[in-house]
């Protein structure tokens, strides 16, 4: 059985910083991306950023410049380093990883945490 342990900081200040960490732990054969998606109320999931195993990485076009996506894959684990917070980034944040574990590749999803960026 595969899990993804989200933990990091919840509570931001514009323009001010928190660090989001999923680490994947089980049967884990291999990890192609992880990544984080938000969620605010009344919203649909809306991509955050994603990061392959190879180091590539894809940016949701209102955190680009601001978030940055880092990947150990020796502890699979990936980091999420939100700078310049603004009130609009409050939302439910989830984990993602596409990998395989036995035989099968498929999403796992973490529990997800809501982050408040107070104005």
């Amino acid at each position: 059985q595969v899990q993804l342990v989200e933990s990091g900081g919840g509570l931001g200040q514009a323009g001010g910083s928190l660090r989001r960490t999923c680490a994947a732990s089980g049967r884990i054969g291999s990890i192609e991306n992880m990544g984080w998606y938000r969620q605010a109320p009344g919203k649909q999931r809306d991509l955050v950023a994603t990061i392959t195993r190879g180091g590539t990485t894809n940016y949701g076009a209102s955190v680009k410049g601001r978030f940055t996506i880092a990947i150990d894959n020796a502890k699979k684990t990936v980091y999420l380093q939100m700078n310049s917070l603004k009130p609009e980034d409050t939302a439910v944040y989830s984990c993602h990883a596409d990998l395989v574990s036995g035989w099968s590749r498929g999403n796992h999803w973490g529990q997800g945490t809501q982050v408040t960026v107070s104005s």
